[in-house]
C-alpha cells in the first residue's frame, strides 16, 4: 500500500493462530486495527475462541482452515480468500505455524524429523511467495517469522527443531534482501521459552534457573514485538533476529 489507505481494511494473517503465542498475536494486530485471518489445522473450538478475542480487541477477522505445509491446501484456501476479497490484499504476515517432536537424533524417526521441518520450513514457502508478490505490488508489507533460540544456539534433543529454526533464520535474511527496496521488511523473532502448551512438561522450575530474569516468557510479550514489527515504526529494520529470551543465550 504504499501507504496503507485509511478507508481500506488491513488485513493480517497469522498462521498456527488458533493458541499460545499465536492468539496472542492475532489480538495484538486486531487491537492495532488490523482485520485477522486465523489459520488452524484441526482445533476448531479454539480458533472460534480466538476469533472471539479478536473481536473483544476491537476489529473483526474470519478463520482460514488449511495446513500450512500442504502446498495444494495453501493455494486453494488462499485463492478462496482471494475470491471473497475482491480488490484487498493481506499486507502483513506472522508464520507462526510449528510443532515440536523432540528426541534424540539417535533415535529420531523419518516422520519426526519430515514433519517438525515441513510445517516450519515448507509452510514458510507455501505461504510467504503467493503473499509477498502482492506486498511487492503495493510497494508496503511486513513479515514476521517467529522462530526460537534453539535456532541460534541448538538444543539437545531437538536436532529437527533446530534445523527447522535455523532455516527459517536464514530464509529470513535472505528474504529481506529480495524485497527490501520495496518497503517490505522480513524479520524473525526468536522466543526462548514462553508459557504455552508447546512448553508444558517441561521443568519450569529447573529451566528458570538458567534464565537471567527467572522466568518464563508470556505470549503477549512476544505479541507485543510482533505488533511493533507490524507497524511504521519498525520501516527501517529488516533481516533481523530478535531474541526475547529473558537474557538466556548460549
Amino acid at each position: 500500500m504504499k501507504k496503507q489507505e485509511e478507508n481500506a481494511a488491513k488485513w493480517a494473517l497469522v498462521t498456527g493462530g488458533s493458541r499460545g503465542i499465536g492468539k496472542a498475536i492475532c489480538t495484538a494486530l486486531a487491537a492495532d486495527g488490523y482485520h485477522i485471518i486465523i489459520n488452524f489445522v484441526s482445533n476448531v473450538e479454539e480458533a472460534e475462541k480466538t476469533l472471539e478475542a479478536v473481536r473483544a480487541a476491537g476489529s473483526d477477522g474470519e478463520l482460514l482452515r488449511f495446513d500450512v505445509s500442504d502446498a495444494q491446501a495453501c493455494e486453494k484456501a488462499l485463492a478462496s480468500w482471494r475470491s471473497a476479497h475482491e480488490g484487498e490484499t493481506i499486507s502483513v504476515l506472522v508464520n507462526n505455524a510449528g510443532i515440536r517432536k523432540d528426541t534424540l537424533l539417535l533415535w529420531m524417526n523419518p516422520e519426526e524429523w519430515h514433519k517438525v521441518v515441513s510445517i516450519t520450513l515448507d509452510g514458510f514457502y507455501n505461504v510467504t511467495k503467493p503473499l509477498v508478490k502482492d506486498m511487492v505490488l503495493n510497494r508496503w508489507g511486513r513479515i514476521i517469522n517467529i522462530a526460537s533460540l534453539t535456532g541460534l544456539k541448538g538444543q539437545a534433543g531437538q536436532t529437527n527443531y533446530a534445523a527447522a529454526k535455523g532455516g527459517l533464520i536464514a530464509a529470513t535474511k535472505a528474504l529481506a534482501q529480495e524485497v527490501a527496496r520495496k518497503k517490505v521488511t522480513v524479520n524473525a523473532i526468536a522466543p526462548g521459552f514462553v508459557r504455552t502448551d508447546m512448553t508444558d512438561g517441561l521443568p519450569e522450575d529447573e529451566l528458570k534457573k538458567l534464565i537471567p530474569m527467572a522466568r518464563f516468557g508470556e505470549p503477549e510479550e512476544i505479541a507485543a514485538l510482533v505488533s511493533f514489527l507490524a507497524s511504521e515504526k519498525s520501516s527501517y529494520i529488516t533481516g533481523e533476529v530478535i531474541n526475547i529470551n529473558g537474557g538466556l543465550y548460549s
